[in-house]
């Protein structure tokens, strides 16, 4: 076998691998899926909102799915982040709402007026009623081929219970 055949069929193998790989659900360490398709998303939200109740926060849904690459890239990129991770942590009950082929979830999405539209992921907001306060578009946060520091940290610090506390405005006298 000449070394030009070696090195196509090297190549060939190599791009087997990948397309292999990229059928696989994305996870983030350990074989842990982020979605969890199988969930019951009203119950999910249900209990996300009574908790941020208690907590006096604000609830983050995060829509996407296991096969988004996008969606596994920011829940990496929060998490490795100490001040992001806080900030969410100290301001938000977050909670995965998954849309997959299998689960849908339309219902639900439905019910937080089609946030789909804007692709995967997208962040919903709900206040500690469970009323839907924003949608934020997650390619507003993307920067070159990852998510902007600057970015998230403005978005979650815009939609926290202080940054919506009318009290904050309020003239001083």
């Amino acid at each position: 076998m000449s070394k030009h055949w070696k090195f196509i069929f090297i190549l060939y193998f190599l791009f087997l691998c990948v397309a292999n790989y990229a059928q696989e659900p994305a996870k983030l360490r350990n074989d842990a899926l982020l979605y969890h398709p199988e969930a019951d998303a009203k119950k999910q939200i249900a209990d996300a909102v009574i908790q941020s109740k208690k907590e006096s926060k604000q609830v983050l849904l995060m829509v996407g799915g296991n096969w988004c690459r996008w969606c596994i890239m920011f829940q990496k990129f929060i998490t490795a982040d100490a001040s992001i991770d806080s900030l969410i942590k100290a301001d938000y009950v977050m909670e995965h709402i998954n849309y997959s082929k299998e689960y849908k979830n339309l219902e639900v999405l439905k019910a937080l007026d089609f946030p789909q539209r804007f692709g995967y992921p997208v962040f919903v907001i709900l206040d500690g009623n469970g009323k839907r306060i924003h949608t934020q578009n997650s390619a507003y946060l993307e920067y070159g081929e990852g998510y902007s520091k600057e970015r998230t940290m403005e978005f979650l610090s815009q939609w926290n219970k202080h940054a919506l506390d009318p009290k904050q405005y309020e003239e001083k006298k």
